[in-house]
């Protein structure tokens, strides 16, 4: 068996909530009067810190803001994204990861969440999957968030594997990127498929069945 480990990030390849992420950053723009925050501007917030999002927002307003300020700002727009959230259900997880990620563990492959969310025990009660990892990295354990490889690294300590033993699967490129620079093999689906450093490119979640099987 080529990998004893699988790392998971979690918006975007085992659910999506990115259009939720979305909505609460665009609900937060517009209170700061903000009136064109795009889905183009969202997309610069993949796979980053909560506090590097609300600096894309930023971007747009001249007004200055105190560190505190900031900081109740990314907690305002959690609250947003934690109300849109709490309208998920198991209903949100596909057929085709819940068959993957069986066929996986069946195979006797330990599986683990990697991902910076501090939300993301939340979305895995909601879809009904907070017991079916062995391990979850999030962002309640990190203090660096992706391109930096933390989340993985540690993701990979708590299954007691190296990470040369692990896959990492991301959907962001800067995940992908962490994952290359932590040692890891990595699959990339999505819009992470545009970046060199993947080492597999998924057309479907299912994919992952033929190169880890």
């Amino acid at each position: 068996m080529k990998y004893e480990g699988i790392i998971f990030d979690l918006d975007g390849v085992i659910c999506s909530t990115d259009e939720y992420h979305y909505l609460a950053w665009k609900m937060l723009a517009e209170k700061l009067g903000i009136n064109d925050f795009t889905k183009k501007d969202n997309e610069r917030q993949r796979g980053v810190s909560r506090m590097e999002s609300l600096e894309v927002v930023l971007e747009k307003t001249d007004r200055k803001f105190t560190a505190e300020e900031k900081l109740a700002l990314a907690t305002e727009k959690n609250e947003y994204y934690k109300k849109l959230l709490s309208q998920m259900s198991e209903k949100d997880l596909s057929d085709e990861v819940k068959d993957t990620l069986n066929a996986i563990k069946a195979a006797g492959i330990k599986i683990a969440i990697g991902s910076s969310s501090k939300n993301a025990k939340f979305i895995l009660t909601r879809i009904g999957l907070i017991n079916s990892f062995d391990a979850i990295s999030d962002g309640e354990n990190i203090t660096r968030t992706k391109p930096d490889p933390q989340v993985f690294t540690m993701a990979a300590e708590f299954l007691g594997l190296e990470p040369g033993r692990c896959l990492v699967v991301e959907d962001a490129e800067a995940g992908i990127k962490a994952g290359h620079d932590g040692g890891f093999d990595t699959a990339a689906i999505g819009s992470a498929t545009k970046s060199a450093l993947a080492t597999y490119r998924l057309k479907t979640f299912s994919d992952l069945k033929a190169i880890v099987l």
